[in-house]
């Protein structure tokens, strides 16, 4: 009894330590234009896009792929630019 209450007790906290590494799951959707958009992981928000996946040299490690945005070093959130309208 006492192993499988360490068990849970470790499972529980390994859980907590992987909620606490600074990601969430995205459900996948549906686009305007019928494209389907698959399930996928995120940083959290902060104030910086420097711990991004998305963010140079940083790769995301559930996909792989290298991140391609610049780093900004400033203390504003990161905000992406705004469409041109023609």
């Amino acid at each position: 009894m006492k192993s499988l209450t360490l068990a849970v007790v470790f499972s529980l906290c390994c859980t907590g330590v992987a909620a606490a590494q600074g990601s969430h799951g995205v459900k996948g959707y549906v686009k305007s234009n019928g494209t389907y958009v698959a399930p996928t992981r995120a940083t959290n928000p902060n104030n910086t896009n420097v711990d991004n996946y998305s963010t140079k040299p940083n790769v995301n490690p559930y996909s792989g792929k290298v991140g391609t945005k610049t780093p900004d070093y400033s203390s504003k959130p990161y905000t992406p630019p705004k469409p041109r309208k023609f």
